[in-house]
Order: C-alpha cells, then structure tokens, then sequence
C-alpha cells in the first residue's frame, strides 16, 4: 500500500512524575495517560525510561522481588495496550542477565523490546553497576511505520542511532531520564537535531519531570522532524501529554507549538523548587522548617520553600544573639511577612550562656576562637532539630556551594537538616536567582540583597574578612570542582597565586564535613556527592 494512502499515526508524547519504587503507583499513572491519549485519537503512546520503576532505583534493583512486581506491571501494560499501542521503559531479567530496556505492546503483545547498548558510568550514574549491555538494533512496524527504539545514552553516540537507520526506521523513540543540569536542554537539542538531519529520520525525545533525592528532571520533551526541526516542545518542570502526528515521512504538531526557550535564572529557580517540593512531598513530610537570619540564602531558600510548597507549610524561625543586628531582625520579619508564613523569634543567648558556663573550667585561658563562633550555630542547629522532631517538619538547610566547598559550615548546626535548597548553587548566583525571585513579586528586601554578606558570629564580621570575594571564589571553585583544572591552571588563568593555594586546600580538607551533609538539589554538572567521590584520608596535593 502506498504511504500516502496510510491514515496518519498520531503519537502521544507523555511527561511524567514517576515515584521510584512505587510500581503500582507508577503504572496506575501510566494507564491514566494512556487512556487519555487515546480518548484522543492518539494511537501510540511513549514514557520515559524505566519509568515502570521509576529513575535511578539504585540497589532496588537487587531486589529479589523486583522481577515479579515488573513482571505484574507489564501485564497491566498489555491488557492497556488493547485501545492503544504503549511504548514504555523498564528493567528486564533475560538468560541470568539484567538489562535497561524499552519496550512496545500493541493488543495485548509485546511486538518489540530493546535493551539500551550505552550505559552511563559517569557523574551521577552508575548504571554499569546493575545493567548488561545490549548490543541489537530494535526497529518495529506500527501503522505502517517503521520505528526505532533507543534509551537516553544511546542517542550520545553515533552507533545505536545508526544501527536503527540501517535496520530501516523512519522515526525514533528515545526513551529518556536525563536530569537537568544549567545548559542541558540546548545540549540535548543540537544533538538530536544533528542525529535528524544525518539520518533523514524524525525524532521524539521523551524525558521524565520530577525531583529524585538530589536529582531534577526537568521534561522538556521535544520532537524533531528529519530536518531537525523542533516540531513540538512540551514544557519544563511540570507533566505534560503532547501529541504528534507522523504521516508519509513527514511529522507535525498536534496539539501544542514551540515555546519560547526559558532563561537561565528562571530555569534554575525551577529546578530548585521542585526539587525541594518533590523531596518533600515524596518523603510525606507535612512542612519545612528553616532559620531566617536576615541574610541572603536563607532568604532565598524561604522564597523556594514557599514557591515550593505555598506558605502554610512553611515555618521560619529567627534566632538571635547578640552579634545579630536589628537590620537582620527587622529583614527577616519583613520577609517573612511579605510571604504570609508562621514566623517567630527564638533568642539563642540564653542556652548559649549556659554552655560556655558548662565549658568555662575547660576553656579557662584559651583565646576565643571559631570555637565560640560554631556553638553558636550548633544551638541554632538544636532548636530547629527540636521543632522538627516534635512538628514532623523537615529542616531545610541554607547553605550554597561556595560555603560547602570551603568548609565554612558548622557541622551539627547550620549544616544540621534534611535537604539543601541551595547545596549546589554558588554564591553569585544565589545573588542573582533573589534578584530573579523579585521580578517575579518582591518578597526578598532589597537591602539583604545589597549589603555585604556576614555569618554575624562575631563583632562586624564580614564574609570577604576571611575568603577572596564571591566572584573570584566562585571562578576558581567552579574551574577545580566542574573542570578538574589544576592550581596551576586556575594561576595561569588570571588568579592570585596566594587566593588559588588557599582555596583548593580548604576544598580538598573539607571533604569530612561534606559527607555528612543533607542531600540537596544538583544543578550543576558536577555537584557534591554522587558526582564527586574523593577520599576523606588521603596524601594528594593539589599543586599541579
């Protein structure tokens, strides 16, 4: 039969949030969308990878009951795919071997299954841990159209995607849970576009939304036709089902345009919040609780919190001392009234007064110190971990990346929490993203983001007391944490010899503190944690 004589397949794109390790819930969403998609018109559906499991599922994967639960799940997949055809991802056990695969039923069968060939070891994956490769093409006919099936990495290398062009697709499925980092959705762009025109093949690329522990998966699915156009883009950071229609070589829009690229700042605000909204709401706690200083991150983290999660389940709490000034008090009040949240004031001096009276024998001709400086943190740390036992809020931290990498955090107390709003974002851009905050309303006081930043531990303490200034600090953390360039890389560069040394010891000791830090939103290309595994005890110098 001429292709022009055949009816037009219209494919539904789904984005979803799925829950990692909530099989039942995660298929139930399944079924949900497709039947949606089929009530209109649509005649196949794609999810995401492994989106019977959710992603990653890490060492769930090992499981003993994990086969027979997907197993359950995928015969829940067939009996959907009688109204229509279900493209979807999920881990499979084949001759003793585990693998990332995608599959298709259609009418009550699995008409293909593919086992995903490239398997990321790198950064925050670490799929080779769980995964055999496979190494076989899978192109399918549905419709009359030949289709290929890749999963997420396999579309980063030239071999997979031209296996399936030579096997004879015509359109592509990419089955996706590839998480947000800043620059990621133009990366992913070019390259599928590229694949496009090389092939003379359309594209869907379908990605997962959703925060997972210090994952964001943004969504942000798309579809290319084989120019390489973007036909379709669905947006970032919420659900969304789109629909696409492919019809004698040639793929349109359905039922949404092209939206406008979002800007930098506001896709990292996003990120950030939902991030935050999903882990909590994930993990089933009614709140957060958090300590409002007066000071810029904690302002920040008050403002996603709320965006995050609306205002009645957040709680701030200003505990002072007597290094903390009455412009904090009074920004801190202001804020937390401009945001409509339950705020009070918990003074610190007293609790204070008590320890060094307990510690005054052994403290006895000792010069003051930072000693004094993080007890004062540390009974900042307990109050809010009491009201977080008693209230079954979470603590939100507040601390940013430039302070994590050189240790100027208090274990036990401002580093005393569950999660970390602003984990991996550095300290100019915490400025940055507060002034974004206010284009949106004006909740931030304008002077918490003019004055010089202070832990105010100490008598007119000021942050660049003690550390180059944010912009110089931040230029050489992001050059020896994301790029990997040696101190003498980093001099050549432009910066003080004397700043660089400095800097990347207090990175390289401070290792302990951040293995003992909540979780916290990865925004970055390469955040602490998963992405940077260094030893604690080791001889390394960083010199060169």
């Amino acid at each position: 039969m001429s292709k022009s004589l055949i009816q037009p397949l219209k494919i539904a794109l789904a984005q979803c949030n799925f829950h990692v390790g909530d099989i039942p819930g995660n298929t139930e969403r399944i079924a949900t969308a497709a039947q949606r998609a089929a009530e209109s018109g649509a005649g196949l559906i794609v999810f995401s990878e492994l989106a019977i499991t959710g992603y990653p599922p890490e060492d769930l994967l090992l499981r003993p009951s994990l086969a027979l639960r997907v197993q359950d799940a995928l015969e829940q997949v067939a009996r959907i795919s009688e109204t229509i055809a279900v493209a979807v991802g999920y881990p499979m056990w084949i001759n003793d071997r585990l693998y990332n695969c995608a599959g298709v039923w259609n009418r009550g069968e699995c008409i293909a299954q593919y086992c995903k060939q490239e398997l990321p070891n790198y950064q925050v994956f670490d799929e080779k841990r769980y995964f055999s490769a496979g190494d076989q093409a899978c192109v399918f006919e549905l419709a009359g159209v030949q289709i290929g099936l890749t999963v997420c990495e396999d579309v980063w290398f030239d071999a997979p995607v031209t296996q399936a062009a030579d096997a004879g697709a015509e359109l592509m499925l990419n089955l996706n849970a590839s998480p947000f980092h800043m620059g990621k959705q133009e990366e992913r762009l070019q390259l599928i576009s590229r694949h496009a025109r090389q092939h003379e093949m359309s594209f869907l690329y379908v990605n997962q939304v959703g925060g997972q522990d210090e994952l964001v998966f943004d969504g942000s699915s798309f579809a290319t036709d084989r120019k390489g156009d973007c036909v379709l883009q669905l947006p970032s950071w919420n659900e969304a089902v789109a629909m696409v229609e492919y019809h004698a070589g040639r793929l349109s829009t359905v039922s949404a345009s092209v939206p406008a690229r979002e800007d930098d700042l506001a896709a990292l605000y996003q990120a950030l919040v939902l991030g935050v909204r999903d882990y909590v709401n994930k993990n089933r706690f009614p709140g957060v609780v958090l300590g409002l200083s007066g000071g810029i991150d904690s302002a920040l983290t008050l403002a996603i919190a709320v965006d995050a999660l609306g205002p009645e389940r957040v709680r701030a709490v200003m505990m002072p001392f007597t290094y903390t000034s009455g412009m904090s008090k009074e920004d801190a009040a202001l804020q937390a009234d401009a945001m409509g949240v339950r705020y009070q004031s918990i003074s610190i001096e007293p609790m204070y007064s008590e320890f060094m009276s307990a510690l005054a024998a052994d403290f006895e001709g000792l010069r003051v110190d930072t000693t004094e400086e993080n007890l004062q943190s540390r009974c900042r740390g307990v109050l809010l971990m009491a009201l977080s036992n008693k209230t079954g809020y979470m603590v939100l931290t507040t601390g940013n990346k430039s302070e994590m990498a050189v240790g100027y955090a208090t274990l036990y107390g401002d580093m005393a929490g569950g999660y970390g709003a602003l984990k991996d974002v550095y300290k100019t851009r915490v400025f940055a993203l507060a002034e974004y905050r206010n284009t949106l309303s004006p909740v931030i006081p304008q002077r918490v983001i003019d004055r010089p930043p202070s832990a105010e531990l100490a008598p007119d303490q000021v942050d660049e007391d003690s550390l180059p200034p944010y912009p110089v600090l931040d230029d050489i953390l992001e050059r020896y944490i994301e790029h990997d360039e040696s101190a003498e890389q980093i001099i050549a560069a432009g910066h003080v010899r004397e700043d660089v040394m400095r800097v990347v010891r207090l990175v390289d000791i401070n290792e302990y503190k951040r293995r003992q830090a909540p979780v916290g939103v990865r925004v970055t290309r390469r955040g602490f944690g998963r992405d940077r595994r260094y030893p604690i005890t080791n001889g390394w110098k960083a010199g060169i």
